[in-house]
């Protein structure tokens, strides 16, 4: 049988004059990448629940230069695609030497496929527009594409989807008639997105790294324990879980690790090696949510440039213990913080929940926490309630993690600044970053709101979603209300009924609450930073909707 490409090539990262090449093919072949003017790699693909994938590792690359490749498989040209009418996918490097040059990201959440994937009419798709206009002026690449959650909708599917879904429900597969459950119906989610024309090409032409939230897995997914217990009593939870963790690992997570990353990985050297991959799967799929020692960490951190990039897994690896939550687990925090110190000009943490929400729902999500955490079952279970039917389980509701998070943002702004900028012990002198920026999506709509934390550093909380969505008419001037003084008061005096303090610093919108299709970029530049939101037109061009420079110049710090 001759083998074919599903999906892909995706071109995942690219460090130094290597580069990792992500690929889904029909059956199982030999995969081969050859860039013009030097590169090249190959890799046999791994089978699992009968599918073939490989992760091409690219070397030899010229530093500082973009050149066209071609993807092989069985020594047969499948990339560029015959007859594409697209630009031809290239691989671009960074310079070897003097690497302080700008780095550009782009960066949002909340992506239904495309062209649509409910019975809703959803307006334009941003990173389509993005493509687009990324194809007829090269000069604006990115980096990088950094994407921060649902990436796909296990909960909310297409109606090609639940057809699929109806024969398989029909021949004995449990689970919902309109969810995915298995591996193997995940599977169709990442082959419908991920084939969309636009996506397919900007996928194969710009590296992307992702991490992710609810919907890959289910609505409000580890919002608390009673939440995990009632889950745990349907009957196809378990298989969801397994199939759904298993699968995001292949199609996401994989292309997160750099090439060393991939050679030290014990896991991918089992699975890549193995004749078929399924079993192993299948148990981390199935281990993976439950251990609670040695947890697998899905957050990661990588250098481009002068700007260092973490990546926290907001939902996984919760801590869920009622008086005692936190956002990330004791050994995942203290390698968030062993990572954020060093030798770098821009912190960037990516978050799919935003740190900064409008300060009304902050309240709200804080006074809910303190009240699910009572003494009295009944005002917890009725806290509870409240908790999970409006979704209260962002950082205010994780009040801890929210106030570490600050400390932590603190205590990098107010290093020292003529101390050596190589990382130290703890609480150390180090050189200050010259920005701060949390990128975040979840919430549907896009805003700039900075912390006034009294530092040297600037620090941002940047959200950008949706991608493709949206948020129901009737929620957006409730949410706009949110952001008002007179909201924030209102829920602060409800919030100290339950003994909720003020936290230790204010913050301010700059730009937003904008409630279109959104993409987003970050410059950053020197000691400087610049984000843009852009959206969506109604016939699907992009166009500006606030940029915010920083630090600003009416900064006096």
């Amino acid at each position: 049988m001759t083998a074919h490409l599903l999906i892909g090539p995706v071109l995942r990262r690219v460090v130094g004059t290597r580069a990792t090449i992500w690929v889904e093919t029909s059956d199982a072949a030999t995969v081969r990448v050859e860039v013009e003017g030097g590169g090249t790699g190959t890799a046999t693909t791994f089978a699992a629940y009968g599918h073939h994938y490989a992760l091409v590792v690219v070397t030899g690359l010229t530093p500082g230069t973009s050149r066209p490749y071609r993807v092989l498989v069985d020594d047969r040209e499948v990339w560029p695609a015959p007859g594409s009418a697209y630009p031809q996918s290239e691989i671009s490097t960074r310079p070897a030497e003097d690497d302080d040059g700008p780095v550009r990201l782009i960066f949002g959440s909340c992506r239904e496929a495309t062209p649509s994937s409910s019975t809703r009419q959803l307006p334009p798709d941003a990173l389509d527009a993005y493509a687009r206009r990324l194809m007829t002026d090269p000069s604006t690449r990115p980096d990088l594409i950094v994407l921060l959650g649902d990436q796909v909708y296990a909960d909310n599917t297409s109606a090609k989807v639940r057809r699929f879904l109806k024969r398989r429900r029909a021949a004995g597969h449990q689970g919902p008639a309109d969810q995915v459950v298995t591996f193997d119906e995940y599977t169709k989610l990442y082959l419908e997105s991920w084939r969309d024309p636009e996506i397919r090409w900007l996928f194969a032409t710009v590296p992307s790294v992702m991490i992710f939230d609810d919907h890959e897995l289910i609505d409000d997914w580890n919002t608390s324990q009673s939440w995990r217990a009632d889950m745990a009593a349907q009957s196809w939870w378990a298989e969801r879980i397994a199939g759904g963790l298993a699968s995001y690992w292949v199609y996401q997570h994989l292309g997160n690790l750099s090439p060393d990353d991939l050679a030290a990985d014990p896991l991918y050297q089992k699975v890549s090696t193995a004749e078929d991959a399924t079993v192993l799967l299948h148990e981390f799929g199935r281990t993976v949510d439950t251990a609670d020692v040695n947890r697998f960490r899905w957050s990661f951190a990588l250098d481009l440039g002068r700007t260092r990039l973490v990546m926290l897994d907001n939902r996984c690896n919760r801590v869920l213990t009622p008086g005692a939550r936190e956002m990330l687990p004791a050994a995942e925090w203290q390698w968030f913080v062993d990572q954020a110190h060093g030798d770098y000009d821009h912190l960037v943490v990516g978050s799919s929940l935003p740190w900064l929400m409008p300060p009304a729902i902050h309240y709200l999500e804080a006074w809910n926490e303190r009240r699910a955490d009572s003494d009295h079952p009944r005002v917890a279970a009725r806290a509870e309630k409240i908790r999970r039917a409006f979704d209260l389980e962002h950082w205010a509701a994780f009040g801890r993690s929210f106030a570490a998070l600050g400390e932590l943002f603190r205590h990098l702004g107010d290093g020292d600044p003529d101390a050596p900028g190589d990382r130290v012990g703890a609480g150390g002198a180090y050189r200050p970053p010259a920005t701060i920026s949390v990128l975040s999506g979840d919430v549907h709509h896009s805003y700039v709101a900075e912390a006034e934390l009294g530092t040297n550093t600037p620090v941002m909380q940047l959200t950008c979603s949706p991608v493709h969505n949206q948020v129901p008419a009737f929620m957006r001037p409730l949410m706009r209300f949110s952001w008002s003084r007179l909201a924030a008061r209102g829920l602060r005096t409800v919030a100290r009924t339950a003994g909720v303090r003020a936290p230790a610093w204010r913050w301010k919108r700059l730009a937003g609450p904008y409630f279109g299709n959104a993409v987003s970029s970050l410059l950053l530049a020197g000691r400087s930073a610049t984000v843009r939101v852009e959206g969506t037109s109604r016939a699907g061009d992009l166009f500006s909707v606030a940029e915010v420079s920083y630090p600003r110049q009416d900064d006096h710090r």
